[in-house]
């Protein structure tokens, strides 16, 4: 990125010969919310936006940063000062184009629903948008909010009110609220209707955006989520920028009133009504498949709604895997690191109620809880009734003990004295051993108390646990690449979750988690985020990408031409030579002669080398020619060029032949030896020579063109380490490698 400024002059400089690479496909309103859209996002920023150059006056704020909204105003009126290169933002990594598609959906759908709350839908020309959603939304709502009217079936007046995204979820029910005869159940139709509509709109205009830019995926979802209690998003959708004197700018809405929270029917804790209402959920969990078919699975996460003090949490999980995502309030990133952010965390809330759990078994169990107490009670409980019956003993044997008499006369004070201190000591013990069993019940009422508070708090924290995940999948990071030991990767300089390619579809699901003031309390963070899942084929975010078929001749590897680059490659050819310049950044080739080809996953793979037949499929010549121009043998007769700027630089050649043997001999008597030795066939060694040839070739080219692109001593050192990477490089061929000098 420090090279960016002379990339883009090299850029507008070279206007002639790349203009067929820029794509005037949006209108102006479009293009300058796109580069507003574009320059204020730090991802967008760093993948797409050397893509969009704006060559018109730079007009800044006081404080010397860019004022976005004067420069919207100048590219509405004069759009042929932003060029939009559609041809390299193609080639952005899928989520990112998704992103940018998505954000600009969401701002077309707030614009046709204000449009429609003024009257202004024929003025602004956005009848015909609105009529889609209101279709959408009119067949999922509940009979009792529509209304069958002269011109047909129309949303209920009041229902309509609730497409307003500054409301909040709390707003929206206190609304519905207003339908007395309406049941809960009606009320949560609504409210998921508006969600269905809503994300079905933003799903087609953010697929069409996604095309228009570029974008090529079989495989597309798109769902916008919400969690958390629905009562912080009023305002936020009409946040809007500051300058450095508090003034107001018109800056980039939000939105996330557009995001749908999911609405349950419960009783709200602590809540003095005690009725079944319509709340909104503090965590979402949405479905989804793997793609399948050989592919790799690219899930995309654009979290909306960051708060700094509480960490945003993402959850995947596909099985008995999870794949925790946590946010960084400074960078508005999420990443498998639980440490990358601050804040309270999904896991100190876990942390807190297993603290409390704690005290209560303390409490029962603890020094002097409630288990001592009990014990003690019952042990004075059995002493005390041991006391009684040797105190009811002792009066009985008084009351029937047999009296011996002299002479004299016999008194009975004494008898009569100690019977009444035996009764007045049983009434007494039967006092103290009712208070015992009096405190016993007490103190088994707080413990089964206790035991019901424990329980109801180990169900939640598994509860918890089951949407976080006590075991995660492991994974070692560098630079920001975190592969996971199962080889599902996510990029945290993209925002990309990927899952490995695989024959069969797989459920996953993606959870969003919000956190609550406390685990006690029913109030939560807000947090919404975007999910967007397409497929993926290996390679196909490399700047440059050259798919060449059939170009050679029968058992030859000479090719028949000296330029392979075109001349919309001419950016992603800078973009080469300035990453070449970085010392920092690694260099890497990669050459291999594949030999037999395999069509799998509408791409050529290595195939099985022993496949080999004598001719092509048919009786005479004739036949035989149509088979060999038939698709099936003629796709496996390529040879592919991929040049990837990432973390690191990789010059990609792959070539294939298909399974007609070959009669090719090596020139080289030490490449005839590698041939005998390693049991090479014919197809392996032109394969490996077509490789050879198609790197010499480009890199002949590329020398030409560091010439043409670049000063003298940045040319000199682009062509120096181009020159000395190839000479060192070699080809992969069956078991074996060939050094580049062999051959």
């Amino acid at each position: 990125m420090k090279r960016l400024p002379t990339l883009l002059l090299l850029c507008l400089s070279l206007v002639l010969t790349i203009t067929a690479q820029e794509n005037y496909f949006l209108t102006p309103q479009n293009k300058a919310y796109l580069f507003h859209t574009v320059r204020k996002s730090p991802i967008l920023e760093k993948n797409i936006g050397r893509y969009i150059v704006y060559s018109g006056k730079e007009i800044t704020l006081p404080n010397g940063e860019i004022n976005y909204d004067s420069t919207e105003q100048v590219i509405i009126n004069q759009p042929e000062l932003l060029k939009i290169y559609a041809n390299e933002i193609q080639r952005s990594p899928k989520g990112l184009l998704a992103e940018l598609a998505n954000k600009m959906a969401i701002w077309e759908l707030n614009k046709v629903l204000k449009s429609h709350r003024s009257n202004d839908l024929l003025n602004d020309g956005l009848l015909t948008d609105y009529e889609k959603f209101e279709t959408k939304l009119l067949l999922y709502l509940p009979q009792k909010a529509k209304k069958n009217k002269k011109d047909g079936l129309q949303v209920h007046r009041k229902v309509l009110k609730l497409s307003n995204p500054t409301l909040t979820f709390k707003d929206k029910v206190a609304m519905l609220d207003g339908f007395a005869s309406w049941t809960e159940n009606e009320k949560k139709q609504v409210i998921l209707a508006y969600n269905k509509a809503i994300n079905e709109w933003v799903k087609e205009r953010t697929h069409e955006i996604f095309k228009l830019l570029g974008g090529k995926a079989e495989y597309f979802v798109n769902v916008l989520t919400a969690a958390g209690d629905g009562s912080t998003t009023s305002g936020l959708f009409e946040e809007r920028e500051k300058d450095e004197r508090g003034r107001f700018n018109k800056g980039l809405p939000k939105a996330v009133g557009l995001f749908p929270y999911e609405p349950y029917i419960g009783i709200k804790p602590n809540s003095k009504k005690e009725k079944p209402e319509v709340l909104s959920m503090g965590h979402t969990i949405h479905q989804f498949e793997t793609v399948g078919q050989g592919k790799e699975t690219n899930v995309h996460l654009d979290v909306w709604g960051y708060n700094s003090e509480k960490q945003t949490t993402v959850v995947i999980q596909k099985g008995k895997k999870y794949y925790p995502l946590f946010g960084s309030g400074d960078t508005r990133f999420i990443s498998p690191d639980s440490s990358f952010g601050e804040g309270m965390t999904y896991y100190s809330l876990i942390h807190r109620i297993q603290r409390d759990i704690a005290d209560l078994e303390d409490k029962i169990s603890g020094k002097r809880g409630l288990d001592y107490w009990i014990e003690h009670y019952e042990d004075k409980r059995d002493d005390t009734k041991l006391s009684i019956d040797k105190t009811e003993k002792e009066l009985n044997d008084i009351r029937y003990s047999t009296i011996t008499t002299n002479s004299k006369k016999y008194k009975t004070d004494s008898k009569r004295s100690k019977r009444k201190k035996r009764q007045e000591k049983v009434v007494q013990l039967y006092g103290k051993l009712k208070s015992i069993e009096k405190k016993l019940v007490a103190l088994a009422e707080e413990k089964e108390q206790v035991l019901v508070k424990k329980q109801v708090l180990n169900r939640k924290v598994q509860q918890m646990y089951d949407l976080i995940g006590q075991k995660w999948v492991p994974f070692t990071e560098k630079n920001g690449l975190y592969i996971y030991a199962d080889s599902t990767r996510f990029d945290l300089l993209t925002q990309e979750f990927t899952f490995p390619a695989n024959a069969e579809k797989e459920v996953f699901e993606i959870k969003l988690l919000a956190i609550p003031i406390s685990y006690k309390s029913s109030q939560f963070d807000e947090v919404m985020l975007h999910i967007n899942i397409t497929d993926a084929l290996p390679n196909y975010t490399s700047q440059i990408q050259l798919k060449m078929n059939d170009v050679f001749g029968v058992d030859d590897y000479k090719l028949p031409q000296n330029v392979l680059l075109q001349p919309s490659d001419s950016i992603a050819v800078k973009e080469f030579f300035e990453a070449l310049l970085d010392k920092k950044k690694d260099f890497n080739i990669i050459a291999r002669g594949g030999g037999i080809g395999k069509w799998k996953n509408e791409q050529v793979v290595i195939g099985d080398q022993k496949s080999e037949i004598d001719h092509y499929p048919g009786e005479t010549n004739e036949m035989r020619k149509d088979s060999k121009n038939d698709s099936i043998f003629k796709r496996l007769r390529s040879t592919e060029v991929y040049i990837k700027i990432d973390r690191s630089t990789c010059l990609e050649i792959n070539s294939y032949t298909d399974p007609v043997r070959s009669n090719f001999k090596p020139i080289s008597s030490d490449l005839i030896k590698v041939q005998r030795n390693y049991e090479l066939s014919g197809n392996q060694m032109l394969s490996a020579y077509r490789a050879y040839t198609t790197l010499k070739t480009l890199k002949n080219e590329l020398n030409i063109l560091a010439g043409n692109y670049l000063t003298r001593e940045e040319a000199a050192k682009v062509i120096d380490r181009l020159n000395k990477a190839i000479s060192k490089s070699k080809v992969t061929v069956g078991p074996t490698s060939i050094k580049y000098k062999a051959f």
